[in-house]
């Protein structure tokens, strides 16, 4: 029997640069630095073979410029290249292939200007050596200069890290957690990273996991991640988010899949880029895409898995799914909620001796199963849902469980909301906040 839940937290860490230094072992970097007001200013990466990415701030606007085989590309934004009040820094973020320019006015980063720099023929930014080349520079009147890996504006697909059985991985009295480190714009500026959730609701940032793909070359943020450990090793099943058009003419099915990988390097701490293999789940129909994989071993190294995860029958109508096998190379389907269009976050929970599946209905399903915390047998029959608030946007259910070496421990649940952050051209892929809820007291 699960508890009901009340909201307790809200975590928003903002971050462009997460971790000072170069080279980028993935397209994921930023400069930023402090400026003065009223004086120009230019930041960029300047690439080995001659490309410049360069973000500028004069006379109250910002813009890009990007430099390519010679031949100068600029960018000004006339909606939203003018600032509002000086700011008082600067900010370049290069994302997947993204470049973007940012200003902190009162505050809060605001994107202004923004590139997709396969429109203008630049390198190919996922290439390691062409990333392994790129140098700051910094013109202007600036101080407090910071270039290094990028970090997030926000937080999403908040899940528990955990140990095959399903139990929780802890550091001490911390549980870790991996999320989506939501970039200036849709989903292929994200990434995937690892958090640390303290006993007391303190969250901090502990790595960045990205991934190389077996079927094209590159470096990837792919995200919606379960990290698992299995024995001496981990195991790494995320989606492969990280290319997915934000343009519904571009969206191609089978484009949106589930990849493995492993490792025996701590995960938990730096940044890590892991090789994948596809790995394969059962759908139950015709499938544009599968997402949100989540990895059980219930009964034991000698046991068989049980894998959670979403397919779509187009986009976006989606569902969730529970497949089992003796190993990850051979699930069959053992359950599907057909009756849903807009479910996602497929969790696997021990609840006593018993296995539960937890998903969250989003607000595009039919009304009778809107906005709530469903809960599933192992069959994907429902019974019964969370008591517990349900934030915009598709929120996961994270559950996690006392802590036996805690005295007084209780329940938590962690999740996400929709808010978004930097401005309406960073727009709907930079959600959202952390919401950390408790066990609720008795009424």
């Amino acid at each position: 029997m699960l508890p009901s839940f009340e909201i307790a937290a809200r975590h928003r860490p903002i971050t462009l640069v997460a971790a000072e230094g170069l080279p980028l072992r993935a397209p994921f970097g930023a400069v930023e630095a402090a400026v003065e007001s009223g004086a120009a200013t230019e930041l960029a990466l300047d690439g080995a073979d001659g490309t410049r990415l360069a973000v500028r701030l004069a006379e109250g606007r910002a813009s890009l410029l990007v430099r390519v085989d010679g031949a100068e590309h600029p960018l000004r934004s006339r909606r939203y290249g003018r600032v509002g009040e000086p700011p008082t820094r600067l900010g370049l973020t290069l994302t997947g292939s993204h470049l973007a320019v940012l200003t902190h006015e009162g505050g809060t980063w605001v994107a202004r200007g923004r590139i997709d720099l396969r429109e203008v023929g630049a390198p190919d930014t996922r290439d390691p050596d062409w990333l392994a080349g790129l140098r700051p520079a910094v013109s202007g009147p600036v101080s407090d200069v910071r270039a290094g890996s990028f970090g997030q504006l926000g937080l999403r697909d908040v899940r528990l890290v955990t140990h095959a059985d399903g139990s929780p991985y802890r550091v001490g009295t911390d549980v870790l957690l991996t999320a989506t480190s939501a970039g200036p714009g849709f989903f292929d500026t994200a990434h995937t990273s690892v958090w640390a959730l303290s006993a007391t609701g303190d969250l901090s940032w502990r790595s960045d996991l990205f991934f190389e793909r077996p079927d094209r070359p590159g470096v990837y943020g792919d995200h919606a991640t379960h990290l698992v450990r299995d024995g001496d090793r981990w195991l790494v099943a995320t989606s492969t988010w990280s290319d997915f058009p934000a343009r519904r003419a571009d969206r191609a099915p089978g484009a949106l899949g589930i990849t493995l990988a492993t490792a025996t390097d701590n995960l938990t701490r730096g940044r890590h880029v892991l090789a994948t293999r596809r790995l394969e789940v059962p759908t139950d129909g015709p499938s544009v895409g599968v997402w949100d994989p989540y990895l059980v071993r219930p009964d034991g190294p000698d046991g068989g898995w049980l894998v959670g995860y979403v397919s779509a029958r187009r986009f976006f109508d989606f569902h969730p799914l529970l497949a089992a096998g003796p190993s990850l190379d051979h699930l069959a389907l053992r359950g599907a909620a057909t009756d849903r269009r807009a479910t996602e976050g497929t969790t696997l929970l021990r609840v006593g001796e018993d296995w539960r599946v937890l998903a969250s209905d989003g607000r595009d399903n039919r009304r009778a199963v809107r906005a709530r915390f469903p809960v599933f047998d192992t069959t994907m029959t429902e019974i019964g849902t969370l008591a517990a608030p349900y934030p915009t946007n598709i929120p996961w259910p994270t559950v996690v469980p006392p802590d036996p070496d805690v005295p007084g421990d209780e329940w938590r649940l962690v999740t996400f909301d929709g808010t978004r952050y930097g401005g309406r051209l960073a727009g709907y892929g930079t959600h959202g906040d952390v919401v950390v809820m408790r066990q609720a007291a008795p009424a």
